[in-house]
């Protein structure tokens, strides 16, 4: 090609890679020699040189057994993440690499795993959960930048993105006491070594606090999944009737999705006899034949921050852990108890609360 075009190779290298130095009139003498060859640059060469994969991997975990139609049909956490994060690499010609461990397997084999993507990635987001200690993802960190999206704070020296799980989950609470009164909240959490589900049980926790007149009564500890949800609602039914609670709040959407199922298959009237709401803002949710009351988690934002971080880490090395908080607003639909509300969809993003009676306000 240069000596079609009548210049240095190192001149082609430059017009190749789009870079600077190179007279508008030679640019495009090489740009007609290119398409008239035919050539098409390699990018593995290109990668090769650059020493660059152009390629950030995404790692998520997966409870291990059968899912429900939520699971399968469902844009769930993972899902959205994935979106957030192609759609910003797409913009830069990079790739997503996608991998999907067994939530609550052996953190040896997971750290394994992670060695093994990163030998094929410029940088690694791990999604909803910490496969392995803080020690050996030190290790890791030190060879390549790594983001924690719904990471813990602290536990890595790596970038965190996370949702406000603390206000999300008080703005809740505090709707279903001061609102309408529930008094005997049951809980659902997530998997306890997952981030988010620590910290919403310790945010529900807080909450009840405020309030002395209300008792807790009982929990249950899920997998995020829908069967999470119907199992806990059976722990429910199978108490006696003037134990059982008058709210049941969940860590995720999925779960409050299989509760709702199953307190309805029961004979149960969901939100008349008891209220069930949630945390995500699946669209599964709002679909639901009386619309979830949930918590939005921008999940999408996740994935488009981590790989905001990771890409500015990757051209600046030096740069020190970042930690980014995104706000997560209450939305409130009918199985709380509040009826006649304007769908969520059509509410900005920013909007607590939906329909007739905004003016009350929950950000109080």
């Amino acid at each position: 090609m240069a000596r079609e075009a009548g210049v240095s190779t190192a001149t082609v290298s430059r017009v190749v890679h789009g870079l600077d130095r190179v007279r508008p009139s030679t640019r495009q003498r090489v740009l007609d020699v290119i398409a008239a060859l035919g050539f098409i640059p390699d990018g593995a060469a290109q990668s090769l040189a650059r020493n660059r994969k152009e390629v950030i991997g995404l790692v998520g975990f997966k409870c291990p057994g059968p899912g429900t139609d939520v699971e399968q049909d469902g844009h769930l956490f993972l899902d959205e993440v994935m979106r957030g994060a192609e759609g910003s690499l797409s913009e830069i010609g990079w790739s997503l690499l996608i991998s999907v461990l067994p939530r609550g397997g052996d953190p040896a084999d997971a750290a394994k795993r992670l060695q093994k993507i990163s030998a094929k990635v410029d940088a690694l987001i791990i999604a909803e959960g910490a496969a392995v200690g803080p020690e050996r993802l030190t290790q890791l960190a030190a060879r390549i930048p790594i983001a924690l999206a719904a990471g813990r704070p602290g536990y890595a020296p790596a970038d965190i993105i996370h949702a406000d799980n603390h206000a999300g989950t008080r703005a809740l609470i505090r709707h279903l006491i001061e609102e309408h009164g529930r008094t005997r909240p049951f809980y659902v959490s997530g998997p306890l070594e997952a981030p988010d589900a620590q910290e919403r049980l310790a945010a529900f926790a807080d909450a009840l606090a405020a309030y002395p007149g209300v008792r807790q009564t009982g929990s249950y500890e899920g997998m995020f999944t829908a069967l999470s949800g119907q199992l806990a609602a059976r722990e429910i039914l199978s108490g006696p009737v003037r134990d059982r609670p008058d709210a049941v709040v969940c860590a995720n959407d999925q779960m409050a999705i299989g509760a709702v199922r199953e307190l309805q298959a029961a004979g149960l009237r969901v939100p008349a006899d008891i209220a069930v709401v949630g945390f995500d803002d699946i669209q599964s949710g709002a679909l639901l034949n009386v619309p979830l009351t949930t918590v939005r988690q921008p999940m999408q934002k996740l994935g488009e921050r981590a790989c905001a971080l990771l890409l500015s880490r990757i051209a600046d090395p030096t740069l020190p852990p970042q930690v980014e908080r995104l706000p997560a607003p209450l939305v409130v639909r009918e199985s709380c108890g509040c009826r006649g509300r304007i769908p969520a969809s059509f509410i900005p993003l920013g909007a607590v609360r939906t329909g007739a009676g905004a003016a009350a306000g929950l950000s109080r």
